[in-house]
Parts: structure tokens; C-alpha cells; sequence
């Protein structure tokens, strides 16, 4: 490739949304390099895949994906179109390193996190021919202090954290801007949003402390570590003017964050803060331990006005025998008592978990408790898994192994069990009144009558139109959706928005429930409850500044800057 000619790289993302924080820090990084992204894998001069290795269906995805992207490589010799380079990242690299890159050769090269800050060179000189070693697979658990306080921000300096992407500050020169009073200078982001729509997931905290017998994700995302109240509120800003309305707050464990900074309630209070940002009209906190789910923060969690009454609680079992034995706390009549307690606060919350099923020593009698206590947790929606052996765990070595026939077996009754809760659930929901994040629109066909109504343009009937999007008790691309069903004329004002005016992405909208679909909501437009009006990609590329540039945007006497201009 001829000097100064761009070079294009196209991202390709597995696993969670930790995962897709990862690789907007990875693209803000490239950008800022040099590199030009693209969507198409087939027009890139490289392909870097941002792994998972949490399963073995979600490292068999992972791979899928490195063999489908050397599919497309181009020939060694050619000058067209089609990858000369093919490059792992993310958790399966991280955790296998250099097994990995023996073991699939199609992979030029395979970089674990430490590669990350340094990625635009890193991929650069994989490009030019390199083929530097794989790394080494560590327990970065090792990485920090054992202590949680020990660890503080100066501990956490000289350790890659994916998805902590910020840097001090640089105020702008003197003769540059006129005189102003002194402000706290918040940090630039370090991220390049790579989807549009108005949901966003933020980082709040990597790692875990916690020692659950079945998990190995602390082994190779190492011990918990919280971003500062500072980083957070900046990307948060930053997040809001890129057209952001709702901040999904991932982690390894949300109930977590600050004890490393030295404040148990740390959470409840950077909550309000967050939903106090310009442009953000709702916060929804995932990831939640439930023996760390203490009344304060149920309380800040269900009450706070702008954040949504949601609980994704981690319960994985109800039994307390089996529980026990994933070294996790309580059991189902705990459980219970905490979503009580969530609904007293909150009667419509929503509240989703995961559960287990066939882990080592998991009896006929455990598998009623987890049954029974799914009939009484009224729960939105349950993820169902399989117990499968993941290597370097405590669980592997545990006996009353449970043999796969009969965990499928146990999965398809608990599956089946949890398709009809959920969809009762949903039933139940029938003429509440929602707030649904708009997140499309679309024009549907409609039959009889609605099609008529929809030709004539009557005074609010239904216009053939539907918004598309969430309610507050469900997680985007988790939990379902709801589907609005939009009238002709809207003649309603809602609390920001004109009379009359077309419901558009990134509103927030009053809707009435009329029917279900398995877990999906269809509701009746209501009002507009608040209107999407913060600048966006858009109107920054109208102004001549790409997406993720660094772009001061000016909020509540705060400068955030957004790292990842190209060059």
C-alpha cells in the first residue's frame, strides 16, 4: 500500500454490550490513527473481529467470524477489493492468546487488551506484513491489588481497562477563546459511536471480585474496577450529543461500583446526576448482584425520576443448596423478599433474570424450587441456560455431574415454563399506560377499516404509521418491545413537543397498552411526552465534523471532547 494512501478497517462485534463499548473505544482509537471505518467487511484492507469467549456457543460465533472474514480476504498479489488482514481481539483473544492463533491460522494476528491503546499501529504494521506474537494469557486478577481501596485510580494507571477510555483534558489556548472564570475541566471521551440510534450502553465498571464457581470471566477481565464519577458524567455528555436518549450502565456487577473509590453508595448517587444530563430522558442500570442490592440503592434504583424502575438481577438458581455450590448467596425465599420489596416501590417495575439449570449436583428437588420461584417472581423475562463446563473453573471439578441429556431435558421444562410466565406477564400489562423510548418508525400495511381510516386522514385515527421501541420495563434487545401504533393527525401537545408534529426517533412517548405479542406490547399513541432535540451526528457532520471528533461540546458549564477525529 502506496504511503499516505488511507487505510479502511472495518469492526466486527460479538458477545455483550461491554463488547460494544470496547470496540467504539477501538474505533475512536483507529480513527484517531489514521484509519477510515467502513460497514463492509468486503470493502476493508482490514478486519478486526472484537471477540467473545464466554461460552462455547459464543467462542464458536467468534471464530465462525474470523473464518468468515478470511473468506473474503483478497488474493496476495491483487489490487482489488477484499481484507489482506484478519486480526482477533476482545475476550476469546484475551483468554487463549497464543492457543488461539495456532489454532486458527487464518488469523494474521491476535491481540489481547494491552494491544488496545496502541491499536492503530498494531493493526498498521499487521498490515505491512508483521506477525507479531501472540500474547501471553494471564490472570489479570494479578494485574491490581487485592484490596478493593488499594486499587483507587493511581493503582489502576498502568492497567488497560477496555471501555475506560478517557484522557485528561487539554483547555483550549488563551488567545483562543475569551476570558471566562475557571471551570473544572471534564475528561475527552475516547469513543466513536458506531450505531445511531438513541440508546446507549456506558461503561461504569470492568471486572469482578465476586468467585462464582462457574464463571471465568474474572480471570481474564480481571478485579473490579470503577470509572470515576468524573469519566462517567463526561461520557454521558458526550453520549447526549451524539443523539443519545437513553444510557444502558453496563458492567461486570453494577452493585459494585465505588467500592474501589471508597464509597459503597457511589451508584446512588452518581444516578441522579446521569439522569440529569441534557438530552438524556432515561438511565437504565443492568448487571445487579442481588446479595448487593441493598435498600438504598433499591430505593435510588425505583424512585429516581429519570431512571428507569428496571431490576436485571443476577439470581442464576433459586435453590439454596445449589447456589451455594456456585459460591453465589440466597435463595428464593430472599429473592422474593427483594422484589417485593422493588414493588412496593415500584409496582410496575420491570425485572428480568438468568438462570442455570443441571449445574453439578442439581437434583430433581432443586429443579421444583427454581420452578416454583419463577411462578411467584412474575418476572418480565428470564434468560435459560444449560450448565456447560468452562475450563480453568472451580465447577469443572465438581462431582454430581448432571449428563447433557438430562440437562437439555431440564432446560426445555424450565424454557417452557418461563415462555408462558413472561407472556402472562406481558398479558397482565393490558391498559397500563407506557413511556416508550422511540427507537424507529415504520409504515405498515394495514387491512379493513385501519386502512381505510389511514386513507381518509381521519381526526386521529390510525395512520398506518408505528413507532417502534421500549418501555421502560423492558431492555432494548433483550426483553421485548412495544409497538405504537400511530394516528393520522396527533392533535396532542406533549410536555416539549407542538402540537401536531410527527412522533421521530428518539421521542419519548405516552402509549397505552391494547394487546400482546408473546413479550411484545402493541400500544395506542398517547402523547409525546418529550421530544428528541439533542444536536446528533447529523447536524455534526453538517457542520463539517465527523461523528467522534474532537468536537467541544458545551453543557451545564462543562467542555467534553470526543477523541477520534480523522486525520
Amino acid at each position: 500500500m502506496s504511503a499516505g494512501q488511507v487505510r479502511r478497517v472495518a469492526l466486527v462485534t460479538l458477545g455483550c454490550s461491554r463488547n460494544e463499548v470496547d470496540s467504539e473505544e477501538l474505533a475512536a482509537r483507529l480513527a484517531d490513527g489514521g484509519w477510515q471505518l467502513v460497514d463492509d467487511a468486503a470493502d476493508a484492507d482490514a478486519v478486526l473481529v472484537n471477540t467473545c469467549g464466554f461460552v462455547d456457543v459464543a467462542k464458536k460465533d467468534s471464530i465462525d467470524a474470523l473464518l468468515a472474514a478470511d473468506g473474503l480476504r483478497a488474493a496476495p498479489d491483487s489490487a482489488g477489493q477484499g481484507p489482506k488482514a484478519v486480526v482477533a481481539v476482545g475476550c476469546l483473544a484475551e483468554r487463549y492468546g497464543a492457543e488461539l492463533a495456532e489454532s486458527l491460522p487464518e488469523a494474521d494476528a491476535v491481540l489481547g487488551f494491552d494491544a488496545y491503546p496502541d491499536i492503530a499501529a498494531r493493526l498498521r504494521a499487521v498490515l505491512d506484513g508483521e506477525r507479531p506474537a501472540a500474547h501471553t494469557p494471564r490472570d489479570r486478577r494479578t494485574l491490581l491489588p487485592i484490596t478493593p481501596v488499594e486499587r483507587g485510580r493511581a493503582a489502576a494507571a498502568d492497567v488497560v481497562v477496555p471501555g475506560h477510555g478517557t484522557v485528561a483534558a487539554v483547555a483550549p489556548a488563551a488567545s483562543a477563546v475569551p476570558a471566562v472564570p475557571a471551570v473544572p475541566m471534564m475528561p475527552a471521551v475516547i469513543r466513536r459511536r458506531l450505531e445511531r440510534g438513541p440508546v446507549a450502553a456506558l461503561k461504569i465498571s470492568s471486572g469482578c471480585d465476586r468467585r462464582c464457581s462457574f464463571c471465568a470471566i474474572p480471570s481474564f477481565r480481571g478485579s473490579h474496577v470503577s470509572r470515576p464519577p468524573r469519566d462517567i458524567l463526561a461520557e454521558a455528555e458526550w453520549l447526549a450529543g451524539q443523539g443519545a436518549r437513553e444510557l444502558v450502565l453496563v458492567s461486570e456487577n453494577s452493585t459494585s461500583y465505588g467500592k474501589d473509590l471508597g464509597d459503597l453508595r457511589a451508584l446512588e448517587k452518581l444516578l441522579p446526576q446521569l439522569a440529569a444530563t441534557p438530552g438524556i430522558v432515561r438511565v437504565r442500570t443492568v448487571y445487579l448482584q442481588p446479595a448487593e442490592t441493598r435498600p438504598s440503592l433499591l430505593e435510588v434504583l425505583l424512585t429516581t425520576p429519570g431512571v428507569a424502575p428496571y431490576l436485571d438481577l443476577s439470581f442464576q438458581h433459586a435453590s439454596p443448596a445449589v447456589l451455594r455450590r456456585m459460591r453465589r448467596f440466597g435463595g428464593s425465599v430472599d429473592f422474593l423478599d427483594l422484589l417485593r420489596r422493588g414493588r412496593a416501590l415500584a409496582p410496575t417495575l420491570g425485572a428480568r433474570s438468568n438462570v442455570i439449570v443441571g449445574f453439578p449436583g442439581e437434583t430433581a428437588e432443586d429443579l421444583d424450587i427454581l420452578a416454583d420461584f419463577l411462578e411467584q417472581a412474575d418476572l418480565d423475562a428470564v434468560g435459560v441456560f444449560g450448565y456447560s463446563d468452562e475450563e480453568g473453573t472451580e465447577a469443572v471439578g465438581l462431582s454430581g455431574k448432571v449428563a447433557p441429556r438430562a440437562i437439555e431435558r431440564r432446560r426445555a421444562r424450565i424454557a417452557d415454563l418461563v415462555e408462558q410466565l413472561t407472556a402472562a406477564r406481558a398479558e397482565r400489562r393490558v391498559g397500563e399506560t407506557v413511556e416508550v423510548l422511540v427507537e424507529e418508525i415504520s409504515d405498515d400495511v394495514l387491512a379493513g377499516a385501519d386502512a381505510q381510516a389511514a386513507r381518509s386522514g381521519g381526526d386521529g385515527g390510525p395512520s398506518g404509521r408505528t413507532a417502534h421501541g421500549c418501555a421502560a420495563h423492558q431492555q432494548p434487545e433483550v426483553d421485548g418491545a412495544c409497538v405504537v401504533r400511530l394516528p393520522a393527525v396527533t392533535g396532542t401537545t406533549g410536555r416539549s413537543g407542538d402540537p401536531g408534529a410527527p412522533v421521530a426517533v428518539g421521542d419519548l412517548v405516552i402509549a397505552r397498552v391494547i394487546d400482546v405479542e408473546g413479550v411484545d406490547l402493541v400500544a395506542d399513541f398517547v402523547a409525546v411526552l418529550d421530544r428528541a432535540g439533542t444536536p446528533g451526528a447529523g447536524e455534526f457532520a453538517a457542520a463539517g465534523v465527523p461523528a467522534g471528533s474532537a468536537k467541544p461540546v458545551q453543557q451545564a458549564g462543562w467542555e467534553v471532547q470526543a477523541v477520534g477525529a480523522h486525520r
